[in-house]
């Protein structure tokens, strides 16, 4: 009976080793079968598999995953992305997605967002919204060569006139002189634009004017005493400017809203290490400075 016994213990060791072998389950969702088994009359059973279900907060791989809507040019696009991933690694998710290559995008993110950080380091949650801007190559070279070519015509009838700054219809706004809370300038220094808005100008009334970048809207706003005009940077068609004789190191500067001259908006006193950043930026250039 003894050997008995243990010949039955002996018979159940393997169903049990196995029975063992069958418990871990695969976190990624990869490598892993559904479990199988056999039924007392010694037929095979599968279990049927598993469906999984994140919640955002789940981890792939030991890396915690948070889900994003990312948002350009009016599609959306739900991601889960690494929590710890840094700004230039999303870049390259939304490369993938979208075909916009990274140096063309501007993403925000309360704000334009760093590219050495992680997501966990500027306070990235759940459900998450990122916004998009940019075009991709062949959207530029459709968009910016008839621009270019308008910009180089603008150019040439300059080079035949007078300098603006001697014309008439702009002498009697700068000689009322350099405003004293214009934003301070830097000669010989091009920058990127500020993350406040450009104060303390004059337009060609001789009104006080602030420019507003609204990168994530795609949109500049041009506000004065009365009110806010919200343009599209797209319906710009060109950004003209000249340095002011006796103060080179501000400009005047003009943003063409129609097809002629007298659509232009005129902005007096632009500081010059932003000139070529807000051409670049209403021209659709901004990408590549």
């Amino acid at each position: 009976m003894a050997a008995a016994a243990a010949a039955a213990d002996g018979a159940e060791e393997p169903g049990m080793e196995a029975e063992a072998q069958e418990l871990p389950l695969s976190c990624g969702g990869a490598g892993g079968s559904p479990a199988a088994g056999r039924s007392p009359d010694g037929e095979e059973r599968r279990e049927p598999p598993q469906a999984s279900v994140s919640n955002g907060g789940d981890e792939d791989g030991g890396r915690e995953l948070v889900e994003l809507k990312v948002i350009w040019n009016k599609n959306k696009y739900d991601v889960k992305f690494c929590l710890d991933s840094t700004g230039a690694e999303l870049k390259q998710k939304i490369h993938s997605l979208t075909g916009l290559p990274p140096a063309m995008q501007k993403v925000m993110f309360k704000g334009l967002l760093p590219e050495e950080k992680t997501l966990r380091e500027i306070k990235v949650t759940n459900g998450a919204k990122i916004m998009v801007v940019g075009s991709t190559i062949n959207d530029v070279l459709a968009v910016n060569t008839p621009k270019e070519a308008a910009q180089q015509d603008v150019k040439a009838e300059e080079n035949k006139k007078e300098p603006l700054c001697r014309q008439k219809q702009h002498r009697k706004v700068l000689d009322k002189g350099k405003p004293d809370d214009v934003m301070p300038s830097v000669k010989g220094v091009q920058e990127r634009l500020p993350t406040v808005p450009l104060s303390g100008m004059y337009n060609k009334s001789g009104g006080k004017v602030r420019l507003t970048f609204k990168l994530e809207q795609d949109q500049l706003w041009i506000g004065t005493k009365e009110r806010t005009e919200k343009l599209p940077m797209g319906s710009i068609k060109n950004v003209v400017s000249e340095p002011i004789e006796g103060h080179e190191d501000y400009h005047m500067m003009a943003f063409q809203l129609g097809p002629t001259e007298a659509s232009y908006y005129w902005v007096y006193w632009v500081p010059t290490q932003y000139v070529d950043a807000i051409k670049d930026t209403v021209l659709g250039k901004w990408q590549y400075f």
